[in-house]
């Protein structure tokens, strides 16, 4: 146990030192921690034993999606995200859906040994993107600022729409003899699931809000307790929606963006707390995927897998993307950025393991194409996510 934390802490201390110099590179820190996970895990040196199973993990990418979304929130300029409001519709109502339809059509195709449910699972699950992976883009004050926005809250929205939808999927796939499911069971999943978590997420924060200004106004919260108030007010919207039965990541989310417009004198000082609560939460996930899941991916691969997840980042994303933009004002450069920059990551990960944990018939399929399509994102999004926002905010400029 002490050789793991040692492990684990010692080369984020390291990783610190040179954090500067690596965002300002090709490598992303996903990708950095990721390959240190692989490196040191039981594929490789088997130096770190992480005996961790799938609720760990699974818990450990919900913590760190959650704080993520809401800081990213937060954060969002709320003019500019009324000014990208056309291009965000656009995205979740209509390219959404076709991402997971083309998902699924691509799967039919390279998976015929899968049934039906399972493919539309697979397709599902990867159609929420993750703007932590493509963070130069999101934070690139150059870049158009609604291409930015419209990014930056696509992701945070997605994940927590893909969830009832997810679930659906699921349901039906371990459904007993003689239960029957329908789309109005679906539409039900989704409004309990959206609806639960928009409510939460909003009157937590709210609640939570009026509690610290009446305290700070007495001089009761010090400066050392309220940096950990934005993490702990993010897990506090996640939990309690979960708990609930809605939506964890549409409450982390919306709780942010009341947040972020409640909290608007020391935004800046509180977030950056946040930030780092989430970035260490990240990065050991990204640790735990190395050591535990990149080894066994790596030698079971084929090449139907290496397919999906190739036209999963490139086709089934940017052609839904690109259709959807159509008519939005947006150039062909701005649609096909857009498309691209559709990273998967934690909420691809929370997905695949909410679905190994139900061990269904072709589980392992599922699994491999999930892992096999974030392990490429990594490297692909954390490679040219600093070069082609640049080229791209030269191109277009920062209007």
């Amino acid at each position: 146990m002490y050789l793991t934390l040692a492990l684990i802490s010692g080369f984020i201390l390291l990783y610190a030192g040179f954090a500067g110099r690596v965002e300002r590179s090709k490598v992303s820190g996903a990708m950095v921690f990721a390959a240190y996970g692989l490196l040191v895990g039981p594929s490789a040196l088997g130096v770190l034993d992480l005996h961790v199973d799938g609720e760990i993990v699974r818990t450990l990418a919900e913590l760190a999606l959650a704080v993520i979304l809401f800081v990213d929130a937060a954060h969002a300029d709320k003019g500019v995200v009324k000014s990208s409001y056309g291009i965000l519709i656009r995205l979740l109502a209509v390219a959404l859906p076709l991402t997971i339809l083309a998902g699924f059509g691509v799967g039919t195709l390279l998976f015929p040994g899968l049934t039906v449910v399972a493919v539309a699972l697979i397709a599902t699950m990867l159609a929420p993107t993750d703007a932590a992976l493509g963070k130069p883009v999101v934070t690139n004050q150059k870049l158009p600022a609604r291409i930015r926005e419209g990014l930056n809250v696509e992701s945070g929205l997605n994940d927590g729409i893909c969830v009832p939808i997810m679930l659906f999927f699921l349901a039906m796939a371990t459904r007993t003899a003689g239960e029957a499911l329908t789309l109005g069971h679906m539409w039900d999943l989704f409004l309990e699931e959206v609806g639960i978590g928009v409510v939460v997420g909003i009157g937590v924060t709210l609640v939570a809000a009026f509690v610290l200004k009446w305290t700070a106004q007495r001089g009761w919260i010090t400066d050392l307790w309220s940096r950990l108030v934005v993490a702990s007010l993010a897990v506090t919207c996640f939990a309690a929606a979960q708990w609930v039965g809605g939506s964890g990541l549409i409450a982390a989310f919306l709780g942010g963006l009341v947040f972020g417009s409640l909290a608007r004198k020391r935004k800046k000082e509180l977030l950056h707390s946040g930030e780092v609560v989430g970035e260490v939460f990240t990065l050991l996930t990204w640790v735990v995927f190395g050591a535990v899941v990149m080894g066994p991916v790596l030698r079971s691969l084929s090449w139907q897998t290496v397919l999906y997840a190739a036209l999963s980042l490139t086709v089934v994303r940017m052609v839904p993307v690109f259709l959807s933009l159509t008519g939005s004002g947006v150039s062909t450069h701005g649609k096909l950025f857009i498309g691209w920059f559709g990273p998967r990551g934690l909420a691809s990960i929370v997905f695949a393991i909410i679905v190994a944990q139900a061990e269904l018939p072709g589980g392992d399929v599922i699994s491999l194409a999930v892992a096999v399509t974030v392990i490429m994102s990594v490297i692909a999004h954390g490679i040219s996510a600093t070069p082609l926002s640049e080229r791209f905010a030269s191109r277009e400029g920062s209007g």
